[in-house]
């Protein structure tokens, strides 16, 4: 009797690990472009933006804007940013794609509205005329500094972040897990939960996208 030859999943195994090991550099790549972005538009915001002077009778008075003062859109996208980066291992297929996309245009609108805050006058003209006492006054000798740029950099490494989040957050885990039961066992016959008193079983069941915390 001839033996029937059993097929070995081997080649499906070598094609398969390029993708997952492309999913997980690309899930750490979201998380620190992501957390990194935020950081730094949160930081630069509040740093100054313009200087200038208003003149009062004879001499002048120096005058400053930090960047919330110029445009408070830029901290409050990455706020919404960091929801987003977030909310993006808390929903699959659809949601994920809009929770990604809500995280690109984050980043987008917080760079945009930096880079355009970087020329603006308007905060320094109304410190100006609180500063006079004149409704016409506008500030002198007005500069700007770096920090607007700082924080449209932040903007774009957020946009990063929800660009690779829409290219391969399909193949990243969700919070929900995807060790789910059926009649109380898990479903396809799937190994039992990781030893919690072993770490590496713990990381090994990650890896394969299972709960480790599940019911033993």
């Amino acid at each position: 009797m001839t033996a029937v030859p059993v097929p070995h999943s081997g080649a499906e195994t070598e094609r398969t690990a390029p993708a997952a090991a492309r999913g997980r550099r690309s899930l750490a790549a979201a998380l620190l472009l992501g957390a990194a972005g935020a950081a730094v538009v949160l930081l630069a915001s509040g740093q100054t933006w313009a200087e200038g002077t208003a003149a009062v009778g004879a001499g002048s008075v120096p005058l400053q804007a930090d960047g919330r003062g110029v445009t408070g859109l830029p901290a409050a996208l990455a706020v919404v940013g960091l929801a987003a980066l977030v909310a993006v291992f808390a929903v699959r297929r659809a949601g994920r794609v809009t929770v990604s996309a809500l995280l690109a245009l984050s980043g987008a609108g917080a760079a945009a509205a930096a880079f355009l805050g970087a020329s603006d006058s308007a905060a320094l003209d109304e410190r100006a005329r609180r500063t006079t006492g004149d409704t016409a006054a506008a500030a002198d000798g007005l500069t700007h500094t770096v920090w607007p740029y700082v924080t449209g950099a932040g903007g774009l490494l957020i946009l990063a972040a929800g660009l690779l989040a829409l290219r391969y957050g399909a193949s990243w885990p969700a919070m929900s897990g995807r060790y789910e039961r059926e009649g109380g066992a898990p479903r396809g016959g799937r190994r039992p939960a990781a030893d919690p008193d072993r770490p590496e079983e713990l990381w090994k069941a990650l890896d394969r996208g299972e709960d480790p915390t599940g019911d033993r």
